[in-house]
């Protein structure tokens, strides 16, 4: 019988499911190094364009993974100092123009973990030079730059990752076979949650000037960014809240958040994107609350879904008939009789409802007494190592990493079409084909990121 469920999931998600299960392991060593990969066995040389916050991490998990790393880039020396104390014999840089010049010929591969607004171009420095990248999500501040790093990536022929790591994980594939199994149904409706931001926004002017710290190499902070006095309202990390510079919190967690669907539902790009709520809305920086909704077509045997985007959540915004008040949904904690929600997802099938948390984790179907006695699907999608591991096997040869660019571009995108739309009121009908918005011409006008003179990024 279960051989049987088997070959009727493939049969009825057969071109679906195509190329969805990667081939395993590795080419022949001597095959690899002739198209310049490394063997599995030998080491990664690493530079990273970033090297405080998150950018440290990244650092820290590649040298767990056992790798080099070779160079650093920072022009927030203050922001960077802790790293910059442990890499002590490294060599260090201000611009990662400068290290990719100096240092290019001992780099293999690059990690870009700085603001958004930056990716693009530090991304295309590195894959222009042959060098592998991983990227920290969301891939890009803007629709056009994410295609071109799509396309940049097939072009060079370099292993590419964004940092979102649920893409990974257990609980995504879990949620995909679950869906694919057919046990609730076919999923018309998905709601999804985070309880960011945490940092200001919702700011309608802007900040004053104050004196540049002298750790600090502003300009080059600024990057492709036109050039603005310099003010603490923007590092290290209130950045993500401006328009200019961050994505808000669909760059902060929906390429976490939203990564169980983007896969389970093999979403590709939505027909229409609307607004249909936002809390302090201004010229500058992202709104203190938004609730959005995208439309996806039917895609091979799936019908067209409704996905909505909440944010500035305390608790799951929506509750499925049947499903108890004090049944948790998405990622909670229990602590000193309190609850509390940070993120979620919530599908909603004809035949019942499934919930997961933000990284598709604890995936489960409710109300809870559904659970009782389910035994999940047998494993149709291969699993991964962790993000770093992941994108480290594919620069050394093998299996392309598990959110490589060719879909962390195209999820991207859909992603920063919410952003487009917090700038308008109604709904946006996009035309991915011709990449523009059909019906608000004027809202073609954020498609693509202005650069200012002395940058590029293709």
């Amino acid at each position: 019988m279960a051989d049987y469920k088997i070959s009727r999931r493939h049969f009825f998600y057969g071109t679906l499911l195509a190329g969805a299960i990667p081939a395993a392991g590795f080419g022949s060593v001597a095959s690899l190094k002739r198209l310049g990969f490394k063997s599995p066995n030998e080491k990664l040389n690493i530079a990273s364009i970033g090297a405080g916050g998150k950018a440290a991490s990244d650092i820290s998990g590649c040298s767990r993974a056992g790798e080099n790393i070779v160079a650093l880039a920072d022009p927030d020396a203050k922001r960077a100092e802790q790293t910059f104390k442990r890499l002590e014999k490294v060599p260090k840089f201000k611009d990662f123009r400068q290290m990719l010049d100096k240092e290019g010929k001992n780099i293999d591969a690059v990690i870009v973990a700085i603001p958004d607004f930056m990716h693009a171009t530090a991304a295309m420095w590195a894959m222009e030079r042959g060098k592998h990248v991983y990227v920290q999500k969301p891939l890009t501040r803007t629709i056009w730059e994410a295609r071109l790093l799509a396309a940049a990536a097939e072009k060079y022929k370099v292993a590419t990752q964004m940092g979102n790591q649920g893409y990974c994980q257990e609980g995504s594939r879990q949620v995909s076979e679950v869906i694919w199994s057919g046990e609730i149904g076919n999923v018309t409706e998905v709601h999804a949650w985070t309880n960011r931001p945490i940092w200001p926004q919702g700011i309608k002017e802007l900040p004053k000037e104050e004196k540049v710290p002298e750790t600090l190499d502003w300009d080059t902070w600024l990057g492709i960014a036109a050039p603005r006095p310099y003010s603490s309202a923007y590092l290290p990390h209130n950045w993500r809240g401006w328009f200019d510079f961050g994505c808000g919190a669909l760059g902060d967690m929906a390429c976490h958040v939203l990564g169980a669907p983007n896969m389970a539902l093999r979403l590709t790009a939505p027909t229409s994107v609307e607004v249909l709520k936002q809390e302090n809305r201004n010229p500058y920086t992202f709104p203190t609350l938004s609730l959005t909704r995208f439309d996806f077509p039917a895609r091979g045997a799936m019908p067209a879904v409704k996905l909505f985007w909440h944010d500035a959540t305390k608790e799951p915004p929506v509750r499925p008939a049947g499903v108890p008040e004090d049944e948790p949904l998405g990622d909670f904690a229990d602590r000193q009789g309190k609850r509390t929600y940070s993120s979620g997802v919530l599908f909603i099938g004809e035949k019942g409802a499934l919930t997961c948390g933000e990284y598709g984790g604890n995936p489960r179907l409710v109300p809870a007494a559904r659970m009782k006695d389910y035994k999940f699907p047998p494993q149709l999608l291969s699993r991964t190592p962790e993000t770093y591991r992941d994108w480290i096997r594919a620069c050394k040869g093998g299996d392309p990493a598990a959110s490589n660019f060719s879909v962390a571009g195209p999820f991207t995108e859909w992603i920063l079409l919410g952003c487009v739309a917090l700038n308008f009121e109604g709904k946006l009908d996009w035309d991915s084909a011709r990449m523009k918005f059909t019906n608000r011409p004027e809202a073609n006008k954020y498609i693509k990121p202005k650069v200012r003179k002395g940058w590029k990024i293709a």
